[in-house]
């Protein structure tokens, strides 16, 4: 007899969680999960208008409640229905009658204002104690030691779950007359993308390589850096194929809590050029293993993300030193690819091993 299935609500604080995490949380679920509100799930926003509009009014909305230095925790309500749990998506539950887990990217998502407040800290604290709440899950252990350092006696309540993507079944790369390497980030600016169109610029004058960039790009750098291949933000059909036909991802960013296009560059067996600054909260160390998975650069000081001055110079030249290894070594850089591969298909960010770790966090929580 077929074991029946855990039902589940995916509360968002939004109308639906903007992030893959979700995406491939609802298109892989664990095997005997079943997510009840999920019709409208779209996964990410691709389409550029709507996607600025979006985040205009969540930058804005969150600026607004920041300057009235409220004392809220970022923790909703969901509706009654017949279902057994709720995940919580980057948000804390109010819910009193209903057991209920959240998976937190980083610490401050459990706060909507007054983050750095004893009051809302205890506040959310109180709420994590409760009851109803089965499990806190932070996405790296980089954000679970940040919790522990607000809340040190949760340890109990907390178990890190590595995000996952599918594995893409029967991939084949083309083998490219030019090398290609691709930069792809909704947030120009904020992902160093001044620093990449610099670097494959360079790269493209020395090498035989083709350089892609799929981004918000102003239209002045357009102009200046038009021999490299600029697309503005596409269907995630399109930028699949072109993540298929291109060789390494060049990312250098450091601001991210964690990076989902990492994982998806790794999906596609694209080795990673990155950095990573040591005082900033991302994870970058636990995603891009150095020298197996990807090169990483590190930051010491805080970089110009608006123009190139001297440091932000240095940073460039290990950037084109750091990929100019992979372009000159066809062995290293497919044995790279080959690992990348790997650590989708049965790694730490396999679809296999979050969904083995999530069923059993699901099935204790409902007991």
């Amino acid at each position: 007899m077929e074991k029946e299935k855990i039902k589940i609500y995916l509360q968002s604080p939004w109308k639906f969680p903007d992030s893959p995490y979700y995406k491939y949380l609802v298109s892989s679920p664990p095997r005997n999960v079943e997510f009840q509100n999920i019709k409208k799930q779209k996964g990410v926003i691709t389409n550029k208008k709507v996607f600025w509009i979006l985040n205009f009014l969540k930058r804005n909305i969150r600026r607004g409640i920041n300057k009235l230095n409220l004392s809220l925790p970022n923790a909703h309500l969901s509706p009654e229905g017949n279902y057994d749990l709720i995940h919580c998506a980057h948000c804390l539950s109010k819910n009193q009658n209903k057991p209920w887990v959240a998976d937190i990217e980083s610490w401050w998502s459990m706060y909507l204002s007054g983050k750095e407040s004893k009051k809302t800290q205890k506040k959310v604290l109180q709420i994590i104690l409760s009851k109803n709440c089965k499990k806190i899950i932070p996405w790296t252990e980089n954000t679970k030691k940040d919790i522990l350092k607000t809340f040190p006696g949760i340890a109990n309540k907390l178990e890190v779950v590595y995000p996952a993507i599918p594995e893409i079944k029967d991939l084949k790369k083309p083998r490219n007359k030019k090398l290609k390497i691709i930069f792809i980030a909704r947030y120009f600016d904020l992902k160093g993308g001044i620093i990449a169109l610099e670097v494959l610029e360079r790269l493209r004058k020395n090498h035989n390589i083709e350089g892609i960039v799929v981004s918000d790009v102003p239209e002045g750098l357009k102009k200046k850096y038009s021999n490299l291949k600029i697309y503005d933000l596409i269907p995630q059909k399109k930028l699949f194929d072109l993540m298929l036909n291109s060789d390494i991802f060049l990312y250098p960013s450091f601001v991210d809590t964690f990076g989902f296009s990492l994982l998806e560059a790794m999906s596609f067996g694209l080795p990673t050029i990155t950095l990573n600054r040591k005082d900033e909260p991302n994870s970058r160390k636990e995603i891009i293993e150095q020298g197996k998975t990807g090169f990483i650069v590190d930051v010491e000081e805080k970089l110009d993300l608006k123009k190139i001055g001297d440091y932000e110079e240095e940073i460039i030249k290990k950037l084109i030193e750091k990929t100019t290894q992979l372009l000159i070594n066809n062995q290293l850089r497919e044995k790279m690819s080959k690992e990348c591969l790997k650590t989708i298909k049965k790694g730490k960010f396999s679809i296999e091993r979050r969904n083995e770790k999530l069923e059993k966090i699901y099935g204790e929580s409902i007991k």
